[in-house]
């Protein structure tokens, strides 16, 4: 879905030279004029070496905003404006770059906010530990997690992409700052007028990966916590070599991430771009260009109302190519909604900046919906904003509900290999069982386990020193339980109760099936 296309494209040959970015020049006027009617170029024609000519067709348009027409790479060097947006935007980028650092340095009830102990699989999150085993808690958690996403694109179109993202919050607000400082742009952004070598060069590199050693370091203190991080950079490398190099290769793609990859990540990679145009509906707010007010463009002030003439056809876009020049991906908004666009507003900023210049009212590119700018009404309320939050609140109470029966011990019965059932003397029966369990208090726990109904049942524990178990220890504690053969004498079966008792007062009953002969 996209805001409808201006019905005038311009020349991108003429746009991307304004903004400061290199292009080819061949073409001329014919480039120029498929360009404007959207329409291939057949290029110059050069002999193949079989002896016949070739003619090459060069896009009038990029494919992708960071490649050339002849495939090489483009490199992005947005202007700065430091508007409204901009300003809020950098508030809430530094909030969550502090928090980011900080987080997994905090405890609650002993344990920390976040760790996603892979290895161990354990996560635990805000100081509740979750195991491989809780497979229903880890499915409705990711499905909190996306049905979340979903209802905020529906709303708000991709404002996690422009506010909150890691990689625009570090790439915008961390690395762009360190190359305007290194390439003499800071303020204004834009192409250096001199390239980046010598000292200057070396110096950028130091300090982009002083930067991504420490995110580097940051980022896996969520996987092995901050205590085994401590220990590790305290000791010498060989002392834990597999730590080193996962250290090492992260901070390598940290660095070749954000030296070289860049906006590619959201251009090429991140799905999410792709996946909003089946969340997004007609209402979704995103960042739009007004077609209706902005078209025909036409370059320069616009005379007073009563003296415009022939200008009073023209439309409020000045084609100042400003908003062009200021987006990170290098689209042009005016072309409608793009799975390039970030919801950065920066073309926001730029535009009422100059809005304000030419003394014309704000809001030519601004957050709205496509019925907002076709004039149409509407609100918030509509079937997926309703839908949405009903399944989320759904899903979040059998999540709940869920972790509100989870133990402190996971305990399962399970019938052990061999003969259902056995005689033995005195005219009793046995059968054989196995009791899976698991602790998970946090601490090391002794259990005891006794049989409850039905009457003149006895349980035994064949290897009672395994009912003590360290923390996250699991064990198969094998189990005899023997009973009178009237227990079972009229169908062959019969229920029983088992309970467990650990030494924090927890108890979990079992319930399960004895097995012995009908009479």
């Amino acid at each position: 879905m996209g805001i409808a296309d201006s019905p005038e494209r311009k020349d991108p040959s003429q746009e991307h030279e304004r903004v400061g970015r290199e292009q080819p020049s061949s073409g001329g006027l014919e480039t120029a004029v498929a360009a404007r009617n959207s329409l291939p170029v057949l290029g110059p024609s050069r002999a193949s070496h079989d002896g016949f000519d070739e003619t090459l067709l060069v896009s009038p348009e990029h494919v992708l905003s960071t490649l050339e027409s002849d495939g090489s790479r483009r490199w992005m060097y947005p202007l700065l404006s430091t508007g409204r947006f901009w300003k809020r935007r950098r508030i809430i980028a530094y909030l969550l770059a502090i928090v980011f650092i900080t987080l997994p340095h905090l405890s609650i009830g002993g344990k920390p906010p976040i760790l996603l102990d892979v290895a161990a699989r354990e996560f635990t999150i805000l100081g509740t530990t979750f195991l491989a085993t809780d497979t229903l808690l880890l499915a409705l958690g990711m499905l909190l997690i996306f049905l979340s996403v979903v209802l905020a694109t529906a709303i708000a179109g991709r404002v996690w992409c422009g506010w909150a993202c890691p990689q625009t919050v570090y790439m915008e607000f961390l690395f762009r700052p360190i190359d305007r400082l290194f390439e003499g742009t800071s303020g204004k952004g834009g192409k250096p007028k001199k390239p980046l070598v010598g000292v200057r060069k070396v110096a950028r590199w130091a300090v982009y990966l002083v930067v991504c050693m420490l995110l580097a370091h940051t980022f896996l203190s969520y996987f092995v916590g901050v205590e085994a991080l401590a220990r590790w950079i305290r000791t010498p490398p060989w002392q834990h070599p597999t730590a080193f190099l996962v250290m090492t290769v992260t901070t390598g793609l940290m660095l070749f991430h954000f030296l070289f990859f860049r906006e590619q990540l959201c251009l090429i990679a991140c799905p999410y771009g792709r996946f909003q145009s089946a969340m997004l509906d007609h209402r979704s707010i995103i960042v739009a260009y007004d077609h209706h007010r902005g078209e025909p463009r036409k370059k320069g002030r616009r005379p007073a109302a009563d003296d415009r003439g022939e200008a009073a056809t023209a439309g409020d876009c000045i084609d100042c190519n400003r908003c062009v020049a200021v987006c990170p991906t290098g689209i042009d908004i005016r072309n409608g909604l793009q799975l390039e666009c970030v919801n950065c507003t920066q073309c926001i900023d730029a535009c009422d900046d100059v809005m304000d210049r030419v003394g014309l009212p704000r809001g030519l590119i601004r957050f709205d919906s496509q019925d907002g700018i076709d004039g149409k009404s509407g609100g918030l309320l509509r079937a997926r904003t309703v839908v949405y939050p009903l399944i989320l609140l759904i899903v979040g109470g059998l999540f709940y509900s869920v972790l509100g029966t989870k133990y402190s011990f996971d305990a399962r019965l399970v019938r052990a290999p061999g003969n259902p059932f056995s005689r033995i003397q005195g005219g009793q029966v046995r059968n054989s069982l196995r009791l899976r369990l698991v602790n998970r208090s946090g601490q090391e726990q002794e259990y005891r386990v006794i049989a409850t109904q039905p009457a003149g049942v006895a349980l035994q524990v064949i290897e009672p020193e395994k009912l003590k178990l360290a923390d996250r220890e699991s064990v198969m504690v094998p189990l005899v339980v023997d009973f009178p053969s009237r227990v079972t004498s009229r169908t062959g079966h019969a229920d029983a109760t088992v309970q467990i008792l650990d030494e924090l007062g927890n108890t979990r009953e079992l319930t399960y099936r004895l097995l012995g002969p009908a009479n």
